[in-house]
């Protein structure tokens, strides 16, 4: 599916007047195409086999399952497994981040939005300010909420972003949030803030489950670009 670009006066008319920019970690602030968060889906997948005997296939599949019916997979064994959260957490995280490139130029887009830059993760800190250095972008952020911060609900449950709002004394009216999954866009849009949606680049190949990506309810969405670099350089020239 193409979606048509958006024009200088749109994106004036939606983002005048921003001064709070929040972005997703996993597969939005790097190109998904990386692949990096892959590593830590298959070792969740080898965390719930281990933890149910099942074999590869059938863990693979009760991941899946729960990280579609619970927003992620650590929320569903929290749920029906009682696990450590937090040994699950640094266990599937301890990964290589080579596969992400640094990009300088994203930080100086980023650095050049007025106001305030968040990150809003259903990861963890730690995982979030590796990735981040490893971008080259972590100087540019004011602070990071992630998962623990959220008291372990993930989104889209609308508890994290009403608890984000609150801790970062954010008004949504004056925030926009980027995202690669368009069910984690319905509540920043519900609350007033501007929407924009972050796909795989074109041509590139993704692992991902088919649902992640449906769009076919995308009134939650305001804009959405197959380059963050882009769409942030073209925000910028239309707000200047």
């Amino acid at each position: 599916m193409s979606f048509p670009a958006a024009t200088r006066q749109e994106l004036r008319e939606v983002f005048a007047g921003v001064d709070e920019w929040v972005f997703d970690l996993d597969n939005t602030l790097y190109p998904r195409h990386s692949d990096l968060f892959a590593q830590i889906d298959w070792k969740m997948t080898d965390y719930v086999a281990k933890l149910t005997g099942l074999p590869k296939d059938e863990a693979r599949a009760m991941q899946k399952r729960m990280y579609r019916q619970y927003g992620t997979t650590l929320r569903g064994l929290m749920v029906e497994y009682d696990i450590d959260p937090h040994g699950f957490l640094e266990e599937v995280h301890d990964i290589d981040y080579s596969p992400v490139a640094p990009n300088p130029v994203l930080g100086e887009l980023i650095a050049a939005l007025p106001g305030r830059r968040h990150v809003f993760t259903n990861g963890d800190v730690p995982h979030a300010e590796r990735t981040m250095e490893r971008l080259g972008i972590s100087e540019h952020f004011h602070r990071i909420f992630d998962i623990v911060a959220a008291d372990l609900e993930p989104k889209p449950a609308p508890g994290p972003y009403e608890k984000f709002l609150a801790d970062h004394d954010v008004h949504p009216k004056r925030a926009a949030m980027f995202e690669d999954m368009p069910r984690n866009l319905d509540v920043p849009k519900a609350h007033g803030m501007a929407t924009v949606l972050v796909l795989p680049a074109k041509g590139s190949f993704t692992s991902a489950e088919s649902w992640e990506h449906d769009v076919s309810q995308g009134n939650a969405i305001d804009f959405t670009t197959y380059d963050l670099d882009g769409f942030l350089a073209d925000l910028l020239e239309a707000l200047s």
